[in-house]
């Protein structure tokens, strides 16, 4: 079997362990049409493409080499290029090629997936990161395997560069869709506990607490109540003092029970005293009972504990502003814009506070900016048929 064939070896690994390589990765994205080529072009890409259907992958390479610089713009030779210097394990030169493709076809949601899987390669994670997010907003046309890996290595990055809601939000798509693979149980569990690394980088004597927070979480996602409450019960008994572990079980318990879920994050902070999130969880389950003056020294700590994180300044800033404190809460919201311009939430909050200001020229920019925002997060989340099927790019 090749390592790749749209990069279905690793796939496999991620959405059925039935899914084997094939010959051709994917669909290239159609070429331009090109005035001039003559008949060298033509038995070149024909001599390209039998080579690379015969997994002679250095030679395909060396022809389609031949064959773009005869028609620069051939985004086809550079694309099969990428994918054959992917199967070879060669990652500088299978990013090359998919960053020619991705100027020659800059919608191209596949090739944007191929050159994060090369980057990632390569551990380029920030620019890998980037290209899997834009792929998937692209959209990689009739390649689902593709677009599941391109998925869960972005999960994965994601818990690496410390985005950890992020990383259960996109990790819970796969338990949603019954994929109970060990590959991503272990990247729910790292992500649960807020473990910046690699499944790769896990340490072998924490490899059972990860997978039964793994558990744990693919249950929570699945909606098996029963089955969640037992496995975060054993994963609280069995390492009651690991950092962490309480956070994830007073998550999990905010919606049904807030009351023990408020214990569980407050004796995580017995462990960790300034542990931002557990502050913030906090302060935002005060907010949602009404109780902006509990929720307020809450946010306060949270914002002195995470200055750089905009959702510590946004439970400030709506904790001053539900107190009557005006000025200080459009400065924490401003604050927080300047760290997160593109979220919904604060655009949303904020427009409140410019009103009760009498800024309303401010306010109603920032409503229409939520607006915006808000439709491009759910086309983000569920394709453009979400919204209408029209996106609005900022002006």
């Amino acid at each position: 079997m090749c390592r790749l064939a749209g990069a279905l070896t690793v796939v496999a690994l991620v959405t059925a362990p039935q899914v084997e390589a094939q010959q051709a990765p994917a669909k290239p994205p159609a070429a331009k049409p090109a005035a001039a080529g003559g008949v060298e072009f033509e038995r070149l890409v024909k001599q390209a493409g039998e080579a690379r259907l015969a997994e002679r992958w250095e030679e395909a390479i060396g022809l389609y080499g031949k064959a773009v610089k005869l028609k620069p713009d051939y985004v086809e030779g550079y694309w099969y290029q990428g994918t054959a210097y992917y199967t070879l394990d060669d990652y500088p030169n299978c990013r090359d090629a998919f960053r020619r493709v991705t100027r020659l076809a800059p919608e191209n949601g596949a090739a944007q997936a191929f050159l994060g899987l090369c980057e990632f390669g390569l551990k380029e994670y920030d620019r890998a990161l980037q290209h899997l997010l834009q792929s998937r907003t692209l959209g990689v046309g009739d390649i689902p395997e593709l677009g599941s890996t391109a998925r869960y290595h972005a999960a994965i990055l994601m818990t690496r560069l410390d985005q950890h809601e992020r990383a259960l939000e996109t990790l819970g798509e796969f338990a949603q869709e019954g994929n109970d693979n060990p590959r991503v149980i272990e990247a729910l569990g790292i992500a649960t506990l807020r473990m910046p690394m690699l499944p790769t980088e896990v340490p072998p004597d924490r490899r059972e607490m990860v997978l039964m927070a793994g558990r744990a979480s693919y249950m929570m996602a699945t909606r098996n109540t029963s089955a969640a409450d037992a496995a975060f019960a054993s994963l609280v008994s069995r390492y009651p003092e690991t950092p962490n572990v309480h956070y994830a079980y007073g998550v999990y318990l905010l919606q049904e029970q807030p009351d023990k879920a408020l214990d569980e994050l407050k004796r995580e902070l017995e462990i960790q005293p300034e542990h931002p999130s557990s502050l913030m969880q906090i302060a935002y389950e005060y907010l949602a009972r009404g109780d902006a003056a509990e929720a307020l020294p809450w946010a306060r700590r949270a914002a002195a504990a995470a200055p750089n994180a905009f959702a510590a300044r946004k439970a400030l800033g709506q904790a001053l502003l539900e107190t009557g404190d005006l000025e200080g809460a459009v400065r924490e919201l401003e604050l927080g814009l300047k760290l997160a311009p593109e979220s919904p939430g604060l655009h949303f909050i904020i427009a409140r506070a410019y009103q009760r200001a009498g800024r309303m020229d401010e306010a109603t920019r920032a409503r229409e900016e939520f607006t915006r925002l808000d439709r491009l997060a759910r086309t983000q989340r569920s394709g453009a048929q979400s919204v209408g099927g029209h996106i609005e790019q900022a002006p």
